[in-house]
């Protein structure tokens, strides 16, 4: 594929939040030109990406593309009435497995993806997995635009796709829970309140910065604090005493659990 040549990229639902997210970052990425990208809406137009295509239409919108990227809420899919015969359909809903996109809108190179929050800043985890009808082109395609986004990986069943709707496409959520909970006992110990928000939330980004230059397993950093026996491992002790692994399996499995629950439904 060659970046910002004749690629045309249209987004269902690139007025919303991870449409618009994806839209910026290929466009930031050179993987598009503006004008080779369109964008739907439904009810106002955005002011955003300056010679880009904007239409209330979502065939309209197909009609021109070469590739659909259909980003809409599981529940208002099937709204989404667009004949992609032809084109290459990329989803980035939770839950709707491969069968149901490809009966729907009338192709069979398709794409599940399953991009994050994390996008709107390049650094998303985007599992993918494509039909056999996709070609390596189609996934050097997958892999540009997601790979705009952050990282991203080819995953060999739909299952780990459903999985991984919890475990990284949740995105910061579960991070932020983590340091929403962290603040809040900052605060009941008398810390003030933007003192508490810059020091937690430095927590969390340094964790980042420092898992992904050094790229090892969580556990390995977890027995390295437990190791030296101080103030950490203490900590550490207490919070898996009190049932802190448990209630993330626990939560990950309920996320699992709802995310084949919107693939039956459709």
């Amino acid at each position: 594929m060659n970046k910002g040549m004749g690629l045309t990229i249209g987004v269902i639902g690139g007025a919303g939040w991870l449409g618009g997210a994806i839209a910026a970052a290929i466009l930031d990425a050179d993987v598009v030109r503006p004008n080779g990208l369109s964008l739907s809406y439904r009810k106002q137009r955005p002011d955003r990406f300056p010679g880009a295509f904007w239409t209330p239409d979502n065939q309209a919108l197909v009609d021109r593309s070469d590739v659909v990227i259909l980003s809409v809420r599981p529940a208002d899919w099937t709204e989404v009435k667009v004949n992609m015969e032809g084109k290459l359909l990329i989803s980035v809903m939770a839950g709707i497995p491969l069968a149901a996109l490809c009966e729907s809108h009338n192709t069979r190179r398709v794409f599940r993806c399953l991009p994050n929050a994390a996008a709107e800043v390049s650094k998303s985890y985007t599992p993918w997995i494509a039909t056999k009808d996709t070609s390596e082109d189609d996934r050097a395609v997958v892999r540009a635009i997601f790979g705009a986004c952050g990282v991203q990986d080819e995953v060999e069943t739909e299952a780990a796709i459903d999985y991984l709707t919890g475990l990284t496409g949740s995105g910061p959520a579960f991070p932020a829970m983590l340091a929403k909970a962290m603040m809040d006992d900052a605060l009941l110990h008398g810390l003030d309140r933007d003192v508490a928000r810059r020091a937690v939330n430095m927590l969390i980004i340094g964790a980042g910065r420092l898992l992904e230059r050094h790229d090892t397993c969580p556990g390995d950093t977890v027995q390295t604090f437990r190791e030296y026996r101080g103030t950490t491992a203490a900590a550490i002790d207490e919070m898996r005493e009190a049932g802190f692994d448990n209630a993330v399996a626990r939560g990950l499995e309920a996320a699992l659990r709802k995310s084949v629950a919107m693939g039956d439904a459709s």
